[in-house]
């Protein structure tokens, strides 16, 4: 399956390169918490270099709202719901990257260790042939995230069976510091509702990708 789905991010590249595109394509992945957004986006990225084509991967989780943010607005018991991003700087930022290719243009990451967003953190090269981008929110229909499939090119949907997907989640909070009640209390009132507004918008991907 991997295989076949780099064949197809490929074929991205090259029908950007035969139309003589302006701007650098941009493949959106997207999903539910815990459906695999990141370790396809690298598998891809891995996938492609082999094939001599240059990827950038820029992550929607460094636009976290910091802590210091979301304790001020009230929303830190909801970390990862869609308000708790700066969506529009997200936006701004993949508009930059399908424009910018006589500059790097520095984008936010995320430091799981620290639950922080790091400014100026990854580098979106001005050689990459092509940005993959991947978070839970590529589909939503509200103000800003409407406006992210005009600059996408194609955005792919991990669809993973539920089961599987909520206990990777569970896992990856207890290895970030929660204590396994915590984490299972986490994702039952917290990931969960996201998951479920994120898997109703299934239908408006390009393409469906089984995940797991």
């Amino acid at each position: 399956m991997t295989d076949r789905l780099i064949e197809l991010a490929a074929a991205i590249v090259e029908r950007a390169r035969s139309a003589e595109s302006p701007t650098r394509p941009i493949l959106g992945i997207t999903g539910a918490p815990g459906a695999g957004k990141s370790t396809l986006a690298a598998a891809l990225a891995a996938g492609l270099h082999d094939r001599g084509i240059r990827t950038a991967l820029l992550p929607m989780d460094g636009f976290h709202l910091a802590d210091v943010e979301l304790d001020r607005l009230g929303r830190r018991d909801r970390k990862g719901a869609i308000d708790t991003f700066d969506g529009w700087g997200y936006l701004s930022a993949l508009e930059r990257a399908a424009a910018a290719t006589d500059h790097v243009v520095y984008v936010p990451g995320f430091e799981r260790d620290l639950e922080q967003p790091i400014a100026g953190a990854v580098p979106i090269d001005p050689a990459a042939d092509l940005v993959i981008t991947e978070g839970n929110y590529l589909l939503a229909d509200a103000a800003p995230w409407d406006r992210l499939t005009s600059v996408l090119t194609e955005t792919w949907f991990i669809d993973i069976a539920d089961a599987l997907r909520r206990d990777r989640l569970v896992a990856r909070h207890v290895e970030f510091g929660k204590s396994p009640d915590d984490a299972a209390a986490w994702v039952r009132d917290v990931d969960e509702p996201n998951a479920r507004a994120i898997l109703a918008r299934k239908h408006a991907a390009d393409r469906v990708v089984q995940g797991g």
